[in-house]
């Protein structure tokens, strides 16, 4: 058996961390605080939105990329278009997230090497 298989991928703990100066951390602080969340609550709901494309944060991160300048207006679209295209196949087939979770288990199965 390799060392691969013995990785429990999916389930292993990351640290995640950036710095921020020391009053945007004392407002976050406050604000989680009056909003009723702890920090690490907050940050794995809000990357989970990102990762799960949640319109409303990609309304926002779209809105971001603009005004950073991240890409240009072409591609911005493009990325749009491929999302909406990705929607619209998800809601054809009607597929929750655990079907698809399955789906790439019994891939997983089927080719191991892949």
């Amino acid at each position: 058996m390799s060392d691969s298989e013995d990785i429990d991928y999916g389930n292993l703990n990351k640290v995640i961390q950036f710095k921020e100066t020391d009053k945007r951390h004392a407002d976050l602080r406050v604000r989680l605080h009056y909003d009723g969340f702890h920090q690490g609550e907050f940050f794995r709901d809000i990357v989970s939105g990102y990762i799960n494309s949640d319109e409303n944060i990609v309304a926002y991160v779209e809105n971001l990329k603009r005004r950073k300048r991240k890409y240009n207006k072409e591609r911005l679209l493009k990325g749009k278009s491929v999302r909406k295209k990705s929607m619209e196949v998800k809601k054809q087939f009607a597929l929750r997230d655990e079907e698809l979770e399955s789906i790439f288990d019994i891939i997983e199965k089927e080719f191991p090497d892949l």
